[in-house]
């Protein structure tokens, strides 16, 4: 099994959905030895601004014209990016909540990685993902609770981003674990995020 971590929040030892993913992964490792994990750190990872020569790649693409050697070196690096989710058996997400929505650096990837021909085609009968097959885990965090004044479907642009990507790229169903109130009072924050470390155990054994 291989599994692709996407780690998107820049707070190091600090960081809730990292603690998540940690135990996830050593979940896994401590049931499937043999397990290989590849981590893509949003942070650290030299992404391509989406303008200019990528952005003329991607209508070149399109419009089935040739490239420039510029656009061409261009869209053969999204290509390189993209064989990361091909080879994955697992994509793992740990995503905290910013601004009811994930962090830009997420958006980013998701942005520049997401072309036709590398996570999806489309043609007269619609759109068809390239990942199907795999599977799709979001491990998220929130400072505060969804609910109330702040109804999940109507603010959670988090976990229900991913989910529509997931659909988008030929995975119709995700796994999530959720913690909320990391920035709660200590007894409400604690008991969140130990039951969000449970559910992450049992799932990363379910794998």
């Amino acid at each position: 099994m291989h599994i692709l971590h996407i780690a998107s929040s820049p707070r190091g030892e600090r960081s809730a959905s990292l603690k998540l993913a940690a135990r996830y992964l050593e979940t896994v490792a401590s049931h499937q030895p043999d397990a290989t994990v590849d981590v893509l750190d949003v942070w650290t990872t030299d992404l391509l601004p989406f303008d200019g020569p990528a952005l003329n790649a991607k209508y070149a693409d399109l419009e089935g014209v040739e490239m420039t050697p510029e656009q061409a070196a261009v869209w053969k690096q999204i290509h390189a990016l993209g064989e990361r989710f091909h080879r994955a058996d697992v994509i793992v997400f740990s995503v905290p909540m910013w601004n009811f929505g994930v962090p830009y650096r997420l958006k980013h990837l998701i942005d520049s990685v997401s072309q036709r021909g590398v996570l999806f085609d489309f043609d007269e009968q619609g759109m068809c993902g390239l990942l199907k097959g795999k599977k799709v885990v979001v491990l998220a965090t929130r400072g505060v609770v969804l609910g109330e004044d702040y109804p999940t479907e109507d603010y959670d642009h988090q976990v229900a981003f991913l989910r529509t990507w997931a659909r988008m790229v030929g995975i119709p169903a995700i796994d999530t674990v959720e913690s909320e109130a990391t920035l709660g009072d200590a007894a409400t924050a604690d008991a969140s995020f130990n039951a969000a470390l449970d559910a992450a155990t049992k799932l990363a054994a379910s794998l």
